[in-house]
């Protein structure tokens, strides 16, 4: 085989075609089949550096370690990073090219990044076995159709079957199945091979009346139906959801090792970006971690956590209107920990100077920590390696503050002043060695007798969790059926179901 395909379409976003891309890619690379993923335009403010320093959707590189190769921007040629309700920064190729609206995007941009995306899959096809594509959204949004690069336009173009997501736990699914189809073009819906019910709770011979008449208003087969399972949320795209913490605390795991638990509250900004950064925390047995918007919630936390954001300035205006802004500087007052990440760093410093991302000039910043802020019309884009605490430490970034630090120990590439610390590295408490010995210094600053459990590895989690979406595959989906679909297309004759695409 070389060169086959699918699209992994969704009656909704969030509906699960993350989760079974990734899936379908452990399946395939577990039975000796080259894989990769694909997804032509990625909305997330979730996203992740490669080695070449391109940037793409976090999905996309959970995807590729699914298949077991290395992520590139090939993978997810189009980002879209949302800076407000009606704009976004345009990612291409993983180099930002600009701010757009909506309507400029849709209206004419979004046509002429059509050809490199179909070059980014061509290319794809060519190098491997099969490649997996993830749509986006929904591909019945028909006031979209005309531009769309990423659900239907791709399958026409690349002649690739789609098999369409449902999530029964939402309740609808059979309308979402049913007029899904029949918004479709007939040229769309002859691609359209059939269904995947996702997030099934229950007895299955009860829902097999359904699936069975669904087959005979619309000529297609359910390739199907997959269980609920807890805790595979890995690398959303967007939302408060800790991916790893479901796996941990909906699992039989070994208790605290130490006396004491340790709760850690994420201060939930405005335009939150790589909010999985505390997955890391959440997987370590004994932490306890939430997001937060107010401040009495910050009280009884032993570790306070500035995420990134997408809108710095905009955050710190967020922080100080709804009081946690006094919050977290009475408790770097008091010596108790806080960490910020990337634009939560550059908020715990005492000055940013934004002409770039919010254009507000000169802002005060909260004064925790001697740090400067400058940010350049460039981005920052690395995959950093160092040390800290005396771990080796891994990291990326994705910036366009330039940080000039003033004093403080280093740290990373920021500092630390007491029991403030802050870096421009996302994923850095992905290093177990390092994690550990933050969060023994975090909670011995806390007073607590936590002590984190010596073997917890957050790369064997990711494993063990990519490993139970293939299961989900191969156990409750027909791979015989989905295999033929990747290697021959989609059958000849599927009928069209009215009215279609108006």
């Amino acid at each position: 085989m070389r060169g086959g395909g699918l699209l992994v379409a969704g009656t909704t976003s969030d509906a699960g075609k993350s989760v079974v891309t990734a899936g379908i890619c452990r399946w395939l690379v577990r039975q000796g089949i080259k894989v990769a993923p694909f997804k032509g335009q990625n909305m997330s403010l979730n996203s992740f550096v490669t080695r070449e320093g391109a940037e793409i959707g976090r999905a996309q590189a959970m995807q590729a370690q699914a298949a077991r190769v290395e992520p590139t921007a090939l993978m997810n040629p189009v980002l879209l990073k949302p800076g407000g309700d009606r704009s976004s920064q345009v990612v291409l190729m993983g180099r930002p090219v600009g701010e757009m609206s909506a309507r400029g995007y849709h209206g004419g941009r979004q046509q002429t990044l059509f050809e490199p995306v179909m070059a980014c899959l061509e290319e794809l096809r060519g190098t491997y076995d099969a490649v997996i594509c993830e749509g986006a959204g929904s591909p019945a949004e028909i006031n979209l159709r005309r531009t769309d690069i990423v659900n239907m336009g791709i399958a026409r173009a690349a002649k690739l079957p789609v098999v369409v997501v449902g999530d029964i736990d939402r309740g609808g699914v059979f309308a979402q199945f049913f007029g899904t189809t029949a918004l479709l073009a007939p040229e769309d819906q002859s691609l359209v091979a059939g269904y995947l019910v996702n997030k099934f709770r229950g007895d299955v011979t009860l829902l097999e009346p359904g699936l069975d008449m669904l087959h005979g208003l619309t000529g297609r087969r359910t390739f199907g139906v997959l269980p609920y399972a807890h805790g595979l949320g890995i690398d959303e795209e967007d939302g408060l959801r800790v991916s790893l913490r479901g796996t941990v605390r909906e699992s039989v795991v070994a208790p605290p090792v130490g006396e004491d638990v340790l709760r850690v509250a994420v201060c939930a900004v405005p335009l939150m970006s790589n909010f999985t950064d505390v997955d890391a925390l959440a997987a370590e047995p004994g932490v306890v971690v939430r997001f937060v918007d107010r401040p009495e919630e910050l009280v009884d936390a032993d570790l306070v956590v500035v995420p990134g954001t997408r809108g710095t300035v905009k955050a710190l205006a967020w922080l100080r209107e709804r009081g946690l802004a006094d919050a977290l500087v009475r408790r770097a007052a008091e010596g108790r920990p806080v960490l910020g990440v990337c634009g939560g760093f550059q908020a715990l410093g005492e000055r940013i100077e934004d002409e770039v991302e919010s254009k507000a000039g000169v802002v005060d910043g909260l004064g925790l920590l001697p740090v400067r802020v400058r940010f350049a019309p460039g981005k920052t884009l690395a995959r950093p390696v160092g040390e800290a605490l005396g771990e080796r430490v891994e990291g990326y970034e994705i910036h366009h503050g330039v940080a000039e630090v003033l004093g403080g120990e280093a740290f990373l590439d920021g500092c630390r002043v007491g029991s403030v610390w802050g870096t421009h590295w996302h994923g850095s408490l992905e290093s177990d060695g390092f994690r550990r010995a933050f969060l023994r210094e975090v909670a011995a600053a806390a007073g607590r007798r936590f002590v984190p459990a010596p073997d917890t590895s957050f790369g064997a989690l990711r494993e063990e969790q990519l490993d139970r979406l293939g299961d989900l595959i191969e156990e409750h989906a027909d791979t015989d059926a989905l295999l033929r679909l990747i290697e021959e297309g989609a059958p000849e004759g599927l009928p069209f179901v009215p009215p279609g695409a108006p």
